[in-house]
């Protein structure tokens, strides 16, 4: 992994728990130059809850990049709106959130960072301050201009990418195409290629029905549209495996030949990623021109100040931004 990257940290929601991930990881040296958008003040006063110590230095872009000491956090300074009640969402924060989404994006985009780890932000409240607001996945879509996105999580020895991802059970039929697959497998074998430094990614396809349709016997998706987008994909030289029964495919006997899984919708994937690494992996989005990783949960309020949160999923989601950053940037 190279050295020397400059990486924009979004705490997310100020009343969760992203500030008390952010300060718990900076106990700890990093390799890599971590930038925190935030309120100075947020992150003093929950070090403080937290009986942690903490020396925050406001960061100059000009400067040289430079590994962070134990127990430092560089800062670009982003002021609240109110004051922040640990564990009380607060509709007048909202505005800050999304600004410093918007600000870390804009800095990826310009090249001053060279990727993007957020922590968990809470759309309700968002959307209750009158900002439209689906997910962090949507907003970088619009702020990168990307045409496709694709929701991709991993964790030790297993990489799970979704054809669709938040929708109701009853539309995701309706909503699979053969458009939408084929750039669904587009992104995500570039990706493997480009960010995981994958020559020839091996990727396993899942059936959208039980048993992979069994024939047309339960559903003709399989016989419709993924067969024949599989098909022509695999004219092109992609190493595509499938569509195999959900059910089976995630042992050994086809996980340890390949490189990542593609399921046909959020439940019939993730479960499984969670059950094998919930804490120790990361959330990516792929298809944009800049990297951008996250935590597996959500903003959990009512750990936060208490000191019991697991930073692991945050070190890792780092740690997935430093290699893909990595290998972007040798083979540009």
């Amino acid at each position: 992994m190279m050295t020397g990257l400059r990486l924009a940290l979004t705490p997310g929601e100020p009343a969760g728990i992203g500030p008390d991930l952010c300060i718990q990881l900076a106990q700890q040296p990093q390799q890599h130059q971590l930038v925190a958008l935030a309120d100075p003040e947020l992150l003093r006063e929950r070090a403080q809850q937290l009986g942690l110590p903490l020396t925050i230095e406001l960061f100059n872009p000009d400067e040289p990049v430079r590994p962070m000491p134990a127990r430092t956090l560089l800062v670009e300074p982003f002021q609240l709106r109110a004051p922040v009640t640990t564990g009380e969402l607060n509709k007048a924060n909202s505005e800050y959130v999304v600004n410093t989404l918007r600000a870390a994006t804009e800095g990826c985009l310009k090249g001053r960072y060279d990727a993007l780890i957020t922590a968990p932000v809470h759309k309700g409240i968002i959307n209750d301050a009158g900002i439209p607001f689906s997910g962090h996945t949507e907003l970088l879509e619009e702020l990168t201009n990307t045409h496709k996105v694709v929701m991709l999580l991993a964790t030790e020895g297993l990489k799970v990418a979704l054809v669709t991802t938040h929708l109701p059970l009853r539309e995701v039929a309706d909503a699979l195409s053969e458009e939408l697959l084929e750039d669904v497998v587009s992104v995500l074998d570039a990706e493997l290629r480009h960010s995981f430094g994958i020559d020839s990614p091996r990727i396993l396809i899942a059936g959208l029905n039980p048993h992979a349709g069994e024939g047309g016997h339960l559903g003709r998706e399989e016989i419709e549209i993924i067969n024949p987008t599989l098909e022509r994909m695999r004219d092109r030289g992609l190493n595509l495996v499938g569509p195999l029964p959900a059910d089976t495919l995630f042992n050994e006997h086809y996980l340890n030949q390949a490189d990542a899984v593609l399921a046909m919708y959020h439940d019939q994937g993730l479960p499984v990623l969670k059950f094998k690494g919930f804490g120790k992996a990361a959330n990516i989005t792929l298809g944009m021109p800049i990297i951008r990783t996250s935590v597996d949960h959500g903003t959990a309020l009512d750990l936060a100040g208490s000191g019991k949160a697991d930073h692991g999923s945050l070190q890792t989601a780092i740690d997935y931004a430093a290699t893909m950053a990595s290998h972007r940037k040798t083979s540009s």
